[in-house]
């Protein structure tokens, strides 16, 4: 579901430190008291200098339930005993624009998923004020990599806080059954929200326009949040930006073969296999043109592929064959494997065996990406081409910056993610809404619906990438057209889609792009005049 899905993915000058100086820190500091080390910069952006003071630190929270007359939530706790109750320590670098009035200036929550991803990806290859500099669709070679002024942060529209996930980047939990209190869908946003609030509160941002920007399972993360705060807490949100939307995970095409019967992953991910194979040149007869080849395909998937699918066995013998013939029409794939797979084929399937006659795997989080195939005889993908064309770069990059730029000074190994630690630990039941009892596969679908019900300014932006077959963009539309909202609040929902993969801003083209939608989603809705800016 994820940047690296933890099921098969094969994953300045120094300012004034808080609690002293750094040097201090770094010899008296543990992860569960809260720290923040300050450094000034300034970023270009569209043209405009723009000068920001960076804080790199943590804030403490506490599980749900944690009886908050034992002491203030925020401050240092006891770790490390029998007796301690279970706590995280979350990191985040914020980038607040210096001399802006907070009350009309945005301020933008980022977080990646996982769920056990850090944020490096967000902060160091799209939004932050350095980017480190991959290829866009091939291996990086190795160090040393390169970083440069980001010409497309999204300072210039908003404050930035970028979070890591209890267990990740230089976020920690400690206390009695941790990962419980912190591992799972529920107690996840229940975390977030609560390092919100502390933040809201600690930087004086109450009356600031709030945004939150998830990406992959930053979106399920970003819609459980939304009920949470608007109607648990009492925080208003101008808007929610999702990138590489998941909120049903009955929707992913990763294995859906393990729930039959429903049929809606295979025609959700028509599209990006259709993408794919035009991108590797494995059609038949490939269209000149991308967007009409897939509103195309889009209209098949559910349309004549949907009703045929869902005949199951009384479908026709002929009828199975043309399908099969359109399938290979659509994505190169021979009309024997078609008809073996009996037109059902999964993600891990469709990226071993489009080039698989090469002896090449083809990409998941981007299938724009290939590498060699080490196993020929397996059935499906043994690892994902783009997670290891780029994940060294932006683990490097971030360790640099965060230790040498950000001043932020710990012996504490930065954990790009917490997939090993995670393990089958993630406890992905959630009752939605006002359901009677927790579904055992995730679905926040109800969550966001009840946060736009609650608050009807509430703004959605959804954005995903053509290459992307850990979210596919097409399961973002349906998701969002299947909400229980009144047809009006439709209206409050924007899709915007690029020539790219799940992480949108490796192509620097879409990048641009994405950047431009976002601040403009953000200047539309943050209900600030531009004098007041």
């Amino acid at each position: 579901m994820t940047q690296g899905s933890g099921l098969r993915a094969a994953f300045a000058v120094l300012g004034v430190c808080i609690l002293g100086t750094a040097a201090a820190v770094a010899a008296d500091w543990n992860a569960f008291t809260p720290r923040a080390v300050s450094t000034y910069s300034s970023v270009r952006v569209d043209g405009r200098e723009i000068a920001y003071r960076a804080v790199a630190g943590t804030i403490i929270v506490h599980a749900k339930g944690w009886d908050d007359a034992a002491g203030q939530e925020g401050t240092r706790i006891t770790a490390g005993t029998a007796a301690a109750e279970a706590v995280a320590s979350m990191f985040y670098v914020a980038y607040l624009k210096r001399g802006a009035d907070p009350r009309g200036r945005p301020v933008t929550f980022l977080f990646n998923g996982g769920p056990g991803s850090s944020t490096m990806w967000l902060h160091m290859g799209a939004f932050g004020p350095v980017r480190v500099v991959t290829r866009s669709d091939t291996h990086t070679p190795a160090a040393p990599y390169r970083t440069l002024s980001n010409a497309y942060s999204l300072l210039d529209a908003s404050d930035l806080v970028f979070i890591d996930a209890p267990g990740t980047g230089f976020s920690r939990i400690e206390g009695k059954q941790a990962r419980k209190a912190f591992y799972g869908v529920d107690p996840d946003a229940h975390a977030f929200s609560s390092f919100v609030t502390q933040f809201l509160t600690s930087y004086g941002r109450w009356n600031s326009p709030k945004y939150l920007l998830g990406e992959s399972y930053g979106t399920p993360r970003a819609a459980a949040m939304a009920k949470i705060l608007e109607i648990d807490r009492d925080v208003g949100l101008n808007g929610l930006i999702m990138i590489s939307q998941c909120l049903d995970s009955d929707l992913s095409v990763d294995n859906p073969e393990t729930n039959p019967g429903v049929e809606l992953p295979y025609e959700l991910a028509l599209p990006t296999y259709a993408a794919t194979a035009w991108y590797h040149n494995r059609l038949p007869s490939k269209p000149a043109r991308l967007s009409p080849f897939l509103q195309e395909v889009e209209e098949f998937a559910m349309g004549p592929y949907a009703d045929a699918l869902a005949q199951g066995n009384a479908l026709s013998a002929a009828r199975f064959d043309a399908i099969a013939e359109k399938l290979h029409e659509y994505t190169g794939l021979p009309v024997a494997y078609l008809e073996k797979a009996d037109l059902r084929v999964n993600g891990g399937q469709f990226e071993k065996a489009l080039q698989g006659n090469e002896s090449v795997t083809t990409g998941r989080i981007d299938t724009r990406f290939s590498g060699p195939d080490g196993d020929p005889l397996s059935e499906a993908a043994e690892y994902d081409p783009q997670a290891a064309a780029i994940s060294s770069a932006y683990a490097a990059a971030f360790n640099e910056y965060a230790r040498h730029t950000l001043r932020y000074t710990t012996s504490e190994y930065f954990r790009p993610d917490d997939y090993a630690d995670l393990g089958d630990g993630w406890d992905s039941h959630h009752r939605p809404g006002g359901a009677p009892f927790p579904l055992a596969n995730t679905n926040v679908m109800p969550d966001l619906a009840a946060a736009m019900n609650y608050d009807p300014d509430l703004k959605v932006m959804v954005a995903g990438g053509y290459f992307d077959l850990a979210t596919e963009f097409m399961e973002g539309w349906y998701e969002m057209h299947h909400l229980q909202i009144p047809q009006q609040l439709q209206a409050n929902i924007r899709y915007d889609y690029y020539p790219s993969g799940h992480m949108i801003y490796l192509r620097e083209a879409s990048l641009k792009t994405l950047h431009g939608h976002i601040a403009a989603f953000i200047r539309q809705t943050d209900n600030v005049t531009a004098p007041a800016k």
